[in-house]
């Protein structure tokens, strides 16, 4: 259930983790964090970071000390700060920013960061399921995709289950393209999102959707009436959709229930490292599949994760396996094992030794390519530097044997 702007305002005071970790970078670089108040009116006046004076060393209090390893630490969010983590798109369309795009500029941006994943039409199901088919324009007339009624249909498309077009726009601003999430401007969001409504006939081919007329749109959306609403879910009061008998009180929390409750060994690693998998974009992080489950982290640990992440940000410092896990090249592919892509052992063993590889590679890497290895295209990385794609490449093509 999507969280209200207010809500999530009132959450980010208790998130500890992220004060921690940003206070802990502070210390580990010997950084001075500023206080609540001084980094605000910084923010709202503009005034050089120069011009902000620290704020003076207060005395641990006893009493908090040894209660947790994050006591005393970190500091409020600057508005800026929140307005740039609040960005979602209600289905009201509060949050939704002003812009414009159209149909045809929508084509322009679908074929050069798009179209490789999710096809020209966005037909394809090679990588993702189909973004489009399925709906008809009976469907747009009554609200309803008569297809999600029958059993014998063969995908569900996304056009088809979408009942809000604000969800749509706000996951392609969020997470599209996949290899560069966040980098479409607003007026680009919104010329995709008109050139999908247009493969779906719910806008014509010369359409310009805005801000202003997209409440317009929503009247046409195929499945705009297909929603099940279920109150007790809006309501604090209300019966949950779940129901637990388990006694909740008196757990046992011994390390080897817990180890039991978890994946066997062997599973544990069966689809590679999940921490090296995930986009790096926002707060989530996966766990590391190559080393046992951990059952505590204490505040040296906090600190020290909290290091790697800001030298992994700083590009004199950062190691070939760190630039290829920011540019998501982990998300497909695994050194030693083969994913959605080939391993990188395997990449280096066809292509090693080749007169002129090293730009071959660069020029695939950057500009996409299919049909190298198997149906499954590679997507374009556009927005990767050619030096940091370079650093890759003759990191893949080390021997590793």
């Amino acid at each position: 259930m999507r969280r209200s702007g207010e809500r999530r305002m009132g959450s980010l005071k208790r998130a500890w983790p992220a004060a921690a970790l940003a206070a802990a970078v502070a210390a580990a670089f010997g950084l001075a964090a500023t206080s609540g108040a001084e980094a605000q009116a910084a923010n709202d006046v503009g005034a050089p970071a120069a011009a902000v004076q620290t704020a003076p060393a207060k005395a641990p209090d006893t009493r908090t000390a040894n209660a947790a390893p994050w006591a005393g630490i970190g500091r409020p969010a600057t508005r800026s700060e929140i307005q740039a983590w609040d960005i979602d798109v209600r289905a009201d369309f509060k949050g939704l920013p002003p812009g414009s795009g159209s149909v045809e500029a929508g084509e322009r941006v679908w074929e050069e960061k798009c179209a490789i994943c999710h096809g020209t039409f966005g037909e394809s199901n090679e990588v993702f399921t189909p973004i489009v088919g399925g709906t008809t324009k009976e469907d747009i007339e009554s609200g309803h995709v008569a297809n999600l009624k029958r059993t014998d249909f063969p995908q569900r498309s996304t056009m088809m289950k979408l009942s809000q077009v604000s969800t749509l726009w706000d996951y392609i601003r969020r997470a599209m393209p996949w290899n560069a999430p966040k980098s479409l401007s607003t007026d680009e969001v919104y010329a995709v999102t008109a050139y999908i409504l247009n493969l779906a006939d719910v806008v014509p081919a010369d359409y310009v959707l805005s801000d202003r007329n997209i409440v317009d749109v929503q009247k046409r959306l195929p499945n705009r009436s297909g929603m099940t609403f279920y109150e007790p879910l809006w309501r604090v009061d209300g019966k949950p959709d779940v129901q637990g008998d388990a006694c909740m009180s008196g757990c046992r929390t011994d390390p080897a229930r817990l180890a039991a409750a978890g994946l066997p060994e062997h599973a544990r690693d069966a689809h590679g490292n999940l921490m090296a998998q995930n986009r790096i974009v926002g707060p989530v992080r996966g766990a590391d599949t190559t080393r046992p489950p951990r059952t505590d982290l204490d505040g040296a640990q906090v600190a020290a994760l909290a290091e790697a992440t800001m030298l992994a940000s700083i590009p004199h410092q950062r190691k070939p396996e760190d630039l290829a896990r920011e540019a998501n090249c982990m998300a497909c592919h695994a050194v030693d094992a083969k994913m959605v892509g080939p391993s990188f052992r395997d990449v280096g063993a066809k292509y090693r030794g080749r007169p002129g590889v090293t730009e071959m590679l660069v020029g695939r890497v950057k500009n996409g390519t299919s049909g190298a290895w198997g149906d499954v295209p590679m997507p374009a990385n556009a927005a990767i530097a050619d030096d940091d794609i370079r650093v890759i490449v003759n990191w893949i093509l080390e021997d590793r044997q």
